[in-house]
């Protein structure tokens, strides 16, 4: 603002009123300047406290993205003997193999994330979904050592600890307090282990493993029904005609609504990738559940001559723990020039599980 010295009939000064005046002159006085002053340093601080947070939370997401490598089961199995079991006996591999991935899902970098409630977690859903995958194979296996691998027949009891780790780890997987999931988990853990020093105690006989081969028919009858599940969600990345084969084969069924002979079947765009990381996660799971059965189960399976077709199992479920180069997933068209990481684990899952369904016919025959 121009002040001029200008003569009134009253002899006062002020502004030239016949010069405009702007509303950025009206602030500007020593007061406002103060004030801007004080608020560029601070806004500074705070957007730099801000950026900081957000490089931080990215570097932590990175972190805690990456999967978990898989493990030893003898390792697993020979570090648990050094603390609680005395003698290895039958059963030790698969229960401290159960024990391992349970502990992986809390011990992992960044530990349990499917129920965080801050960022990064929040903001993550792969490992979520790989958490996902790795709780049902551990869920399944923990109902069948309840139900079938420590009971001698459908009359015996079941084990108590057994019984507790099951309802442990049916715990809701999303709650956060009140209480939270790993406290639960934990709890479950706990139970299998009191359940391992007394499987391997010589003095006590109250808890046993019995590697028959019915019980390994349950268990395998477990892991092809999700792995079926597995192998038809994954297909469905491309959307697919599908006929209603529900009561194909008896002429007598019936279900409870009529559903339409044909419908397209097709996974949501923002669930593709969801469910091929809890695939990821239920195979990492399962091949190490199958190098414990291995050795549990060695006696059966030789007699069946049906080893070589565990060993098949595996061979067809490692290729799904290949690293992914992409830093997505792709979701191309059957036939397109774009990769389709979907089917190509399906195309896995489904030949494991066929490869299941020989083995299950194997040791039932006599």
């Amino acid at each position: 603002m121009n002040w001029k010295f200008w003569r009134r009939d009253n002899d006062t000064i002020g502004p030239d009123p016949t010069e405009p005046q702007s509303l950025g002159d009206s602030f500007d006085t020593p007061q406002g300047s103060e004030k801007s002053a004080a608020k560029g340093p601070l806004f500074k601080g705070l957007t730099a406290l801000f950026g900081l947070y957000l490089i931080v939370t990215l570097a932590l997401g990175i972190w805690w993205s990456q999967e978990p490598d898989p493990f030893d089961i003898a390792g697993a199995a020979q570090t648990m003997a050094s603390t609680q079991v005395e003698a290895t006996v039958t059963g030790n591999l698969t229960t401290a193999a159960t024990i391992r991935v349970a502990q992986t899902l809390l011990q992992k970098s960044g530990g349990y994330l499917t129920n965080d409630l801050l960022p990064p977690g929040v903001w993550l859903d792969n490992i979520p979904s790989w958490e996902i995958g790795a709780l049902t194979m551990l869920r399944d296996t923990v109902r069948v050592y309840r139900n079938d691998f420590s009971r001698s027949q459908s009359q015996s009891a079941e084990d108590p600890s057994l019984a507790a780790a099951e309802g442990k780890f049916f715990f809701d997987n999303n709650s956060w307090f009140l209480p939270d999931t790993e406290g639960e988990y934990q709890t479950g853990i706990d139970q299998m282990s009191i359940y391992l020093a007394r499987l391997s105690d010589k003095s006590a006989n109250d808890a046993q493993f019995y590697a028959r081969s019915d019980n390994l028919q349950s268990w395998l009858a477990a892991m092809e029904t999700r792995l079926g599940s597995l192998s038809q969600r994954l297909s469905a990345s491309v959307g697919k005609r599908q006929l209603d084969t529900s009561l194909a084969g008896d002429a007598n069924a019936v279900q409870s609504t009529a559903t339409p002979t044909e419908q397209i079947v097709q996974t949501p765009w923002l669930e593709i990738d969801n469910v091929f990381y809890e695939a990821r996660g239920f195979t990492w799971a399962l091949l190490h559940l199958l190098e414990a059965i291995e050795n549990d189960f060695s006696e059966v399976l030789d007699k069946k001559a049906a080893r070589v077709s565990l060993r098949q199992i595996i061979r067809e479920l490692e290729p799904t723990q290949d690293s992914l180069f992409s830093p997505m997933v792709l979701n191309g068209d059957g036939f397109g020039v774009v990769a389709n990481h979907s089917l190509i684990m399906a195309s896995h899952i489904s030949r494991a599980n066929a490869a299941i369904i020989d083995l299950r016919a194997l040791l039932a025959q006599g």
